[in-house]
């Protein structure tokens, strides 16, 4: 099992007023599973990504990752099973700019204290991985939005991590370059690697095997796309 939640909560107060974001959410997921969870604006999706991130620690209930309970760890340890278990990718690629490809994606591994020759073998890897191996000694500026995207999930994926959590992937980029990255993604997924996808949009949920979608807080649906 890669998440198992019960019941779980968050609630952030503000002031005198409690805003309930997550509310007794019951989730299972399997190792090597593809989901999208969707849901509008304050339905708590972002919190949700949030916990199953590892961003955020649940004010009520359980969340179990690869077997380990997110509410018991220290800072420090939740910054290290992050690292270790989660690859990140955002809407806004988060890239540093002065940054080459290869750089940017090397980032994870200097955290995690890696070797200067391992570091530069696995992030040509990972480049190699998502088609930009010729493209590492250009830096952001130089790469168009899709090969952002890319460099972006190299990094992602360069610790080797159990998930792989986008957010909005394809929400900056234009409508072919975002189905050549949602095709890159079916075929990371082919290869076994497990995929959150948060997005708001049915046609890029369609993609995953499962669509969580989410209202007040609480699960509306949970079954396939199309549902």
């Amino acid at each position: 099992m890669l998440i198992d939640c019960d019941s779980l909560g968050k609630t952030y107060h503000m002031g005198d007023t409690a805003v309930h974001a997550v509310r007794g959410v019951d989730l299972r997921i399997d190792t090597g599973s593809y989901v999208a969870i969707m849901g509008p604006s304050g339905s708590g999706k972002s919190t949700l990504m949030n916990l199953i991130g590892c961003l955020d620690t649940p004010s009520a209930g359980t969340y179990r990752l690869v077997g380990r309970d997110v509410g018991t760890l220290d800072d420090d340890e939740l910054a290290g099973i992050r690292n270790a278990e989660i690859g990140f990718v955002f809407q806004g690629f988060h890239l540093l700019p002065r940054a080459t490809a290869q750089q940017n994606v090397e980032l994870p591994l200097i955290y995690a204290g890696a070797a200067d020759r391992e570091r530069t073998a696995r992030a040509e890897r990972a480049l190699v991985s998502v088609g930009l191996a010729d493209r590492a000694g250009h830096r952001p500026n130089q790469l168009s939005g899709g090969q952002r995207q890319r460099v972006a999930i190299a990094r992602a994926l360069v610790n080797e991590p159990s998930l792989l959590l986008a957010d909005e992937p394809t929400g900056n980029l234009d409508s072919r370059t975002g189905a050549e990255i949602l095709d890159l993604l079916d075929d990371l997924h082919g290869r076994g690697l497990s995929i959150i996808m948060v997005t708001h949009e049915s046609d890029v949920a369609a993609r995953a095997q499962r669509v969580v979608r989410l209202h007040d807080g609480r699960i509306a649906y949970d079954g396939p796309p199309g549902g």
